[in-house]
């Protein structure tokens, strides 16, 4: 299995908008397993320690129900052991994720599960199983990459 190290003490800071933040709240506490931080009229902040995350949520009427620009946001897990606790765990929340096994997307062959956050944005808890010399191969939830990198297989 593949996974990188990174050091523990850095973490990736997103700041989200969203359209409804109750609704983003009962979203990123299933996908996240845990309570906001912080919390403000129209605001909350997850410090998230595994992965090392700073999601900050701020509520936004000119989203008005679009998706980010973001392509998708990601959780690289270690195993596909971990994948399925994790899809079952999300289950169980009320996500519905779309589960993926050994699709090739972006020179890697992966498990994954999907889910799509209340504004849109779509997140993958995935596990790298392989390398791959091709780019792409249609993935179901036709989320990897969609329409950039991955458009066409490369042989």
């Amino acid at each position: 299995m593949y996974f990188p190290t990174s050091s523990p003490n850095t973490r990736v800071h997103i700041g989200l908008p969203v359209t409804d933040l109750q609704r983003s709240l009962t979203f990123y506490r299933a996908l996240f397993a845990q309570e906001p931080t912080k919390t403000h009229d129209g605001y909350a902040r997850f410090e998230v320690a595994d992965p090392p995350l700073n999601l900050s949520l701020h509520k936004d009427a000119e989203v008005s129900g679009n998706k980010s620009s973001a392509s998708h946001f990601g959780i690289q897990v270690r195993s596909t052991d971990a994948v399925a606790e994790r899809a079952a765990e999300l289950d169980q929340a009320g996500l519905a994720p779309k589960r993926e096994d050994q699709v090739t997307c972006c020179y890697a062959v992966q498990d994954k599960a999907w889910v799509t956050d209340p504004d849109g944005n779509e997140w993958e808890v995935f596990a790298v199983t392989d390398d791959s010399a091709q780019q792409y191969e249609k993935s179901l939830a036709g989320s990897c990459c969609e329409d950039t990198c991955c458009s066409e297989p490369v042989t």
